[in-house]
């Protein structure tokens, strides 16, 4: 027994008069039919709506599966070339010490050898601090676990107690972030 069929008898149960009972068969009637005439209309409205929601999802989800692996491949490039531009303006330092080591083998002076070597490491040290590393300042300096590794203690005079008396390892920064900490001597 469906829904229309179980109204239609509760619909006679309730009514008195046959008059009534015929007014109620027509308006249902007409709703049946109607329901029937809408039904199929709206399942196939729906139907679309979700094939329209489905084709939108799966060009969506393409999208996002496109955009995960062409950013995927940007990170393995960038990071197969990041040091490219530190490594291209080191290259004439490299250079410079292929020159030197010829030069070595016949130089007679230590003196001018010594300076060679010299201005080789303050070429060096100029292309790193253009690219942004700096030498950090330690002796002299309290001590701060931050920046400095303790390697040892030395007793000192009180007025130097916490102070680094000595610098075993140069520690530098990199734009203002600490890439290897300073390894000292600290008086206590």
């Amino acid at each position: 027994m469906n829904f229309n069929d179980m109204l239609k008898k509760k619909n006679k149960e309730n009514s008195e008069t046959p008059d009534n009972n015929a007014e109620i068969t027509a308006e249902n009637g007409q709703e049946q039919s109607t329901d029937a005439e809408a039904t199929p209309a709206a399942e196939e409205k729906l139907k679309e709506e979700l094939s329209q929601a489905n084709d939108k999802y799966l060009r969506l989800y393409a999208e996002f599966d496109n955009f995960r692996r062409r950013t995927i491949k940007e990170r393995e490039d960038a990071r197969k070339t990041e040091g490219k531009d530190v490594i291209v303006a080191l290259l004439p330092v490299l250079d410079d010490f292929e020159r030197a080591l010829r030069a070595m083998d016949k130089a007679t002076e230590v003196a001018s050898v010594k300076e060679g070597v010299e201005l080789i490491q303050n070429k060096l040290k100029g292309i790193l601090t253009q690219k942004g590393l700096k030498e950090m300042r330690s002796i002299g300096q309290p001590f701060d676990a931050d920046i400095h590794e303790a390697v040892t203690s030395v007793p000192v005079p009180d007025d130097q107690k916490g102070q680094v008396i000595d610098e075993m390892e140069k520690g530098y920064e990199l734009n203002d972030k600490v890439i290897r900490f300073a390894k000292v001597i600290v008086g206590a």
